[in-house]
């Protein structure tokens, strides 16, 4: 039985079968949703993990400093 070519499993009739290949070469790939722009003046709450020293540093400065850090950080972006 082992050479015996196995036939391939239907799940239907042909008219079944076709329309199954008709929707999946005809289906839309659904869009990727729009890439928003980054907004002047807007700020995100993030995360962020940074050495103790660094943090000192820029508190160091007192009030504002994580303003400094985002000043710092934009510089280093290059913008």
């Amino acid at each position: 039985m082992a050479d015996q070519p196995r036939r391939p499993r239907t799940l239907g009739d042909a008219r079944t079968e076709a329309e199954a290949a008709f929707k999946k070469v005809t289906a839309k790939v659904a869009a990727a949703p729009p890439k928003q722009n980054a907004v002047p003046g807007i700020k995100e709450q993030v995360t962020l993990r940074i050495d103790q020293d660094v943090l000192a540093f820029f508190q160091e400065g007192g009030p504002g400093w994580q303003d400094r850090i985002n000043e710092a950080l934009r510089k280093a972006a290059g913008k």
